[in-house]
């Protein structure tokens, strides 16, 4: 499979997975591993920044792949066929839903009070 293939893969197997989320067969693990996929996907935080020159993309280039194809190997085939076929229906309006952003609003959210606590412990 070309570059080109992969990424056209790529695009439908995240949305994929994200239906996946949503299924009571889904297998917790399998859960888990996708949330953690998709906060560190849409996170402005990485591993390495990407303001570094090529190493800054390249963990996005390895890691978010790796991700992705751990969870689709955690989810049980028939399930993922059938997520696979449900987010190949979805509209790209469907997949600009403001949702998507939660996991890592409440991120931000925690760590602002975090960030907020330390502030006033220090300095009160």
């Amino acid at each position: 499979m070309n570059l080109k293939q992969r990424a056209y893969q790529l695009k439908t197997d995240v949305p994929a997975i994200f239906i996946a989320l949503q299924k009571k067969e889904t297998p917790i693990l399998a859960k888990a591993l996708a949330l953690l996929t998709i906060i560190y996907a849409l996170s402005p935080i990485d591993l390495i920044p990407d303001f570094i020159p090529v190493f800054g993309y390249l963990d996005d280039v390895i890691l978010l792949p790796l991700f992705i194809s751990l969870t689709i190997k955690l989810i049980p085939v028939e399930i993922f066929e059938q997520c696979q076929q449900e987010a190949q229906s979805l509209t790209r309006k469907d997949l600009k839903r403001w949702y998507f952003a939660l996991p890592i609003l409440i991120i931000w959210l925690v760590t602002l009070y975090v960030l907020v606590q330390l502030f006033n412990y220090f300095y009160n």
